[in-house]
């Protein structure tokens, strides 16, 4: 009786079309159906397209996700891709039947000839399905299963904080809308099928759960995903500890050598060019930004001082130079003048006055260098420390207090 009223449903709703999660919507296509089937009742099609009636429990759906593939991990716009296989089974007595009167033990139906929960993917900005005729089977106890092939791109609050050695957990959530907590519960269960290792991301990590408190069905599917930081260290890191440690050996050149500031200048102009486009490499957030965004900030600071003491310090002697050129010089007349009483040479006057410029110049040049070398080593120190210890928490987002459905809070 109950394969007799599956036909008679499945015949109703040729070619009629229901979107059966967020994203593209499957057809139902034209089936041969066994011969033991007959048309009789369609009170009784309708009745099989209502949820299973399981008594005073939800009906219980088991969900088994197999995740595939996780691809275009993209922390500057909070997205990554992913690749899932979903196996949905649970229990419909109305479709079983007599085995010793008809004996085939399993028939393949389309998803439209009988009732399947509507899944909504919470974070999705777009799904695919692969399949969209996929189909169902049911055996002679009334056990259904349905497989469902989809690539999505879902929303991802990545912890950066330690970026490019961070770790993060996506988050998957699946609805059914169409129902209530009341007639239907899920129980999640997933495996990890990826095979592929090439990635700037590798998944480390997965885990199900489903939400309390939820007024409607809901499984949540959670990846942890981890930066190589292969190439972020290669492009971004290596880069900017090889300019620190070529502007600390420019100090090594003498002050009054000209190359010394073309040196310092060249090695801030370059850097600058450099954190140019390391913010556009780098990611922000409203919270808990990288690490590494504080550390470039305070290397350019360090380049900066080192290049305006080299500047000061080259124009002080500069001057101090000019002014001893520009003393007057009265040698001869001195010399005819003062034969006969010994003293001090004129001259020495001013190589006094140069020398004394000079010598000072060389001692704050040397006592800066040897400050900035440990400004430099405990910077360095600073950024280990608080690259291991350091911990910062998001703030939570304006509806994680409030589950789906719920009322907010003023």
């Amino acid at each position: 009786m109950a394969l007799r009223l599956l036909l008679q449903l499945a015949l109703l709703r040729l070619g009629t079309t229901r979107p059966l999660a967020q994203g593209r919507g499957f057809r139902a296509p034209a089936v041969a159906w066994p011969s033991f089937f007959h048309l009789n009742s369609p009170l009784g099609v309708q009745e099989t397209m209502q949820i299973p009636n399981n008594g005073s429990a939800p009906l219980l759906v088991d969900v088994q996700v197999f995740v595939s593939n996780v691809f275009n991990v993209d922390i500057l716009r909070y997205t990554m891709s992913s690749m899932l296989l979903l196996r949905l089974s649970w229990l419909d007595t109305r479709l079983a039947w007599n085995g010793s009167v008809h004996p085939p033990r399993v028939v393949t139906l389309p998803w439209g000839s009988l009732w399947t929960p509507e899944l909504t993917l919470k974070e999705a900005l777009w799904v695919d399905w692969q399949d969209q005729s996929p189909r169902a089977q049911v055996d002679r106890d009334g056990h259904v299963e349905l497989y469902l092939a989809l690539t999505t791109e879902t929303n991802c609050d990545f912890e950066l904080l330690h970026f490019p050695r961070d770790q993060s957990d996506c988050t998957l959530s699946f609805y059914a809308l169409s129902n209530t907590v009341t007639e239907l519960e899920f129980q999640a269960h997933v495996a990890n099928e990826i095979v592929s290792v090439k990635r700037e991301y590798v998944v480390r990590g997965l885990k199900t759960q489903v939400p309390p408190q939820q007024l409607v069905p809901c499984f949540q599917v959670t990846l942890r995903l981890q930066n190589t930081a292969v190439k972020a260290i290669i492009a971004l890191v290596v880069p900017g500890e090889a300019l620190l440690l070529a502007d600390v050996c420019g100090g090594l050149l003498p002050l009054w050598a000209t190359e010394r500031t073309a040196y310092k200048v060249t090695l801030l102009l370059g850097y600058l060019v450099f954190h140019s486009s390391l913010v556009q490499a780098l990611p922000s957030s409203s919270s808990c930004n990288p690490l590494l965004i504080y550390y470039f900030t305070i290397l350019l600071l360090l380049l900066f001082i080192s290049t305006m003491e080299t500047v000061l310090l080259a124009g002080l002697l500069a001057r101090g130079h000019l002014g001893a050129k520009s003393s007057p010089s009265a040698a001869p007349r001195g010399e005819q003048r003062d034969r006969g009483h010994p003293g001090p040479h004129p001259e020495e006057a001013p190589r006094g006055v140069k020398g004394s410029w000079r010598t000072w110049a060389e001692a704050a040049d040397h006592t800066f260098f040897r400050v900035y070398v440990a400004g430099v080593l405990c910077s360095q120190l600073i950024f280990v420390g608080l690259w291991v210890w350091a911990t910062c928490t998001s703030d939570p987002a304006p509806g994680e207090a409030t589950p789906h459905g719920g009322q907010p809070r003023l």
